[in-house]
C-alpha cells in the first residue's frame, strides 16, 4: 500500500469490532515507531501510557468524550468501543512548555495511526478529555501531562469521505444507515496561487 492509500484509509473511526484485541507488544511496536519521527529540537519529552488489558481501556474511555460535531449522538455505540488506547503524555521534567511540542503529538499520533491501518485496524485522535481527570484516573507521575488520547480498534463502521458542498459545509455527518461522511476541501481550495 502506497502512503497515499494509507492516508485515505486512516479515518477517525468511532465504532470497533470489541471482540478484536491487542496485544501489549503490538502496541508497543507503536510506541516504538515515535521513536524515529521528528521531535522539535530533538528534545523528545513525549511519552506513553499504554492500555489494553480491559480494565484499563474502560478507565480511558471513560474519560473521554468523543464526536464532538454530533452533539446529540452517542459515539462510539455500546458495545463497539475501541480496544486499546494509548495516551500520549509530555514528561515536565524534560520540558514544562506544553505548547511547545503540540506538533510533535500530531506527527507521532499519525505515525501510529498508520501502522495500525497498516494492518488493517484503525484508531481516533482524541482531545475532548480532562487532562487533570485523566491522569488521576490513570495514576500518571506527578511530571507527566496527558495530552491526546489514541484509540485503536477494528473498524467496524462506513466512512465515506466527499467533496465539500458547495454551501462549504465541513462538518461531518451520518445518515440514516449510520455511514459515516467526511466533507474534504478540494485541492483547489488548499493551495494558495
Amino acid at each position: 500500500m502506497t502512503v497515499l492509500e494509507l492516508l485515505k484509509k486512516d479515518r477517525s473511526y468511532r465504532g470497533y469490532d470489541e471482540s478484536y484485541r491487542f496485544t501489549e507488544e503490538q502496541l508497543l511496536r507503536y510506541v516504538e515507531a515515535t521513536r524515529y519521527c521528528a521531535a522539535s529540537v530533538n528534545r523528545q519529552p513525549l511519552k506513553y501510557f499504554v492500555a489494553c488489558q480491559p480494565g484499563d481501556v474502560a478507565t480511558v474511555q471513560s474519560q473521554t468524550r468523543w464526536a464532538r460535531a454530533l452533539p446529540d449522538m452517542q459515539l462510539p455505540h455500546p458495545g463497539h468501543c475501541p480496544t486499546a488506547f494509548i495516551v500520549i503524555c509530555q514528561d515536565t521534567d524534560i520540558d514544562a512548555n506544553l505548547q511547545r511540542y503540540q506538533k510533535d503529538v500530531g506527527i507521532v499520533a499519525e505515525a501510529m495511526l498508520l501502522m495500525a491501518t497498516e494492518e488493517g485496524l484503525g484508531g481516533c485522535m482524541i482531545g475532548n478529555f480532562t487532562a487533570g481527570e485523566l491522569k488521576k484516573a490513570i495514576d500518571l507521575a506527578e511530571n507527566l501531562q496527558p495530552l491526546l488520547v489514541v484509540a485503536f480498534g477494528k473498524p467496524d463502521e462506513k466512512i465515506v469521505l466527499t467533496e465539500v458542498p458547495e454551501d462549504g459545509n465541513i462538518n461531518y455527518y451520518r445518515d440514516e444507515n449510520d455511514v459515516h461522511y467526511v466533507p474534504k476541501r478540494s485541492l483547489d481550495d488548499i493551495v494558495i496561487s
